[in-house]
């Protein structure tokens, strides 16, 4: 219940930060223009929060919280006096009118400068990309990469953490091959690996990218040592403690490997088992009810919802990605302009059918991404605020009708053509667009309950 409540919160807080940074960027250059805006409106629906300004201007937070927009005078909508025309949306020039409209999108990406420089002035604490694994045959052990190696670019872009890998290797699905760059720890001689990525099958909301090449990143050694219990499963309601230590199951000694517990629990659904513990010194002997849940691959598996305790990371192994003031405000163009093109090319990647519309997140996913985000630092909210923003920008240009993007489109042929595009032609437009728009925000939706199940 905590975790939906605060996933919930974060949604709530980042998507009306961005709506409201949007929809301002609308604002602020139609005031610019001399345009008289009525109303400012942060979600849609019952008013829970209004005042005025000096210009009488409305402003107002409702309260679902999908949305919002700034209501213009407009000819084409109200009845203007003759003296209030010169402060019609509707009586601008083309220029001008396309300023404001382009104005929310660009909004959206200033913030996410914003966001980054913060994010970098903050300090981001992250690990290197150390190799842990390499699976046989995979297309990281044809290309010859090595365990206990850290990779250091992605087609000759530095990749100082995992993050920025898979950022990198997003970018380059579909593509025949891909290099990457190596090292031993804590050394300089780079080594360079080809990847033919030709047969590369990558889900990316199923797996990471390193995991679909056959990379398993290192993580420091799994204790058999309970450090946390879902208070919901079977294994806090048979009696296990945080800080117990499990010696034996079903009469194995584990000699302190998690993984062989973990395969004797998956294979015990819906059974009871014995097991030793260690608790404060002293053995204690538990009959661990083992419950049951859907695996990734659809069957069910035992489950008692136990996490173990993780060794501490080396130092040698852990990084902070931190700039100062002049550095991080280039780090920040730079990061914006990178998810920018990213983004980009992963719509291309969805049109060419590279990329399935399996992946498209809606609502749901955003809402889990900004609860993680949240949870784990400032400056990893940041981030996340920073890529959401980007990403509403860039579906707002889409050439819809009904999104900014499709206002421009207007515009830009009432520019060639002289004349504005009739009424007629708009609204079929209008209705067109909103039913793709839909049909995206359907397909979303679906995804995200998929991913619930």
């Amino acid at each position: 219940m905590f975790e939906f409540l605060w996933n919930t919160a974060s949604f709530v807080v980042a998507l009306g930060l961005l709506i409201t940074v949007h929809e301002y960027g609308h604002f602020w250059v139609a005031r610019k223009c001399g345009v008289r805006v009525e109303k400012f409106s942060i979600g849609f629906g019952k008013t829970l929060w209004r005042t005025f300004d000096k210009q009488g201007t409305e402003f107002v937070i409702a309260l679902i919280p999908l949305g919002g927009f700034v209501k213009m005078l407009d000819e084409r909508v109200d009845e203007v006096s003759e003296e209030d025309k010169q402060y019609a949306f509707s009586s601008k020039t083309v220029y001008q009118r396309m300023a404001i409209v382009a104005a929310g999108p660009i909004a959206n990406f200033l913030f996410a400068i914003v966001a980054f420089y913060l994010m970098f002035l903050l300090g981001v604490a992250s690990v290197k990309p150390i190799i842990g694994e390499v699976e046989a045959d995979s297309i990281a052990y044809r290309a010859n990469v090595e365990a206990q190696r850290q990779i250091v670019s992605v087609n000759d872009q530095p990749t100082p953490d995992w993050q920025a890998i898979n950022m990198a290797l997003v970018g380059h699905l579909g593509d025949s091959s891909i290099t990457l760059g190596t090292t031993a720890i804590d050394s300089t001689y780079v080594v360079t690996h080809q990847l033919n990525t030709q047969d590369w099958h990558f889900e990316p909301s199923k797996m990471t990218s390193m995991h679909s090449l056959g990379i398993t990143p290192f993580l420091p050694k799994i204790l058999p040592k309970v450090a946390a219990l879902d208070a919901k499963a079977t294994g806090q309601q048979s009696g296990l403690q945080i800080g117990d230590e499990i010696i034996s199951a079903q009469g194995r000694n584990l000699d302190g490997n998690w993984q062989d517990f973990v395969d004797i629990i998956q294979r015990s659904s819906n059974k009871t088992i014995p097991i030793e513990v260690d608790r404060d010194g002293k053995i204690h002997n538990i009959s661990l009810i083992v419950g049951t849940r859907q695996g990734s691959d659809g069957h069910n598996t035992g489950y008692i919802g136990v996490s173990p305790t993780l060794e501490p990371w080396p130092e040698s192994y852990k990084i902070e990605i931190t700039y100062g003031p002049i550095e991080a405000f280039s780090k920040a163009l730079d990061s914006t302009w990178n998810l920018i093109t990213l983004s980009f090319k992963m719509i291309g990647k969805l049109l060419t059918g590279i990329l399935s519309v399996e992946n498209l997140s809606g609502p749901i996913s955003i809402a889990q991404g900004a609860g993680e985000s949240a949870g784990v630092s400032l400056a990893y909210f940041l981030h996340f605020l920073a890529l959401i923003s980007i990403n509403l920008g860039i579906i707002n240009l889409f050439p819809l009708p009904i999104l900014d993007g499709g206002h421009l489109f207007y515009y830009f042929i009432e520019l060639v053509r002289g004349r504005p595009v009739s009424e007629k032609a708009q609204e079929l437009g209008f209705k067109v667009g909103a039913l793709i728009l839909f049909s995206l925000m359907s397909i979303a939706l679906f995804n995200d309950f998929s991913r619930l199940a």
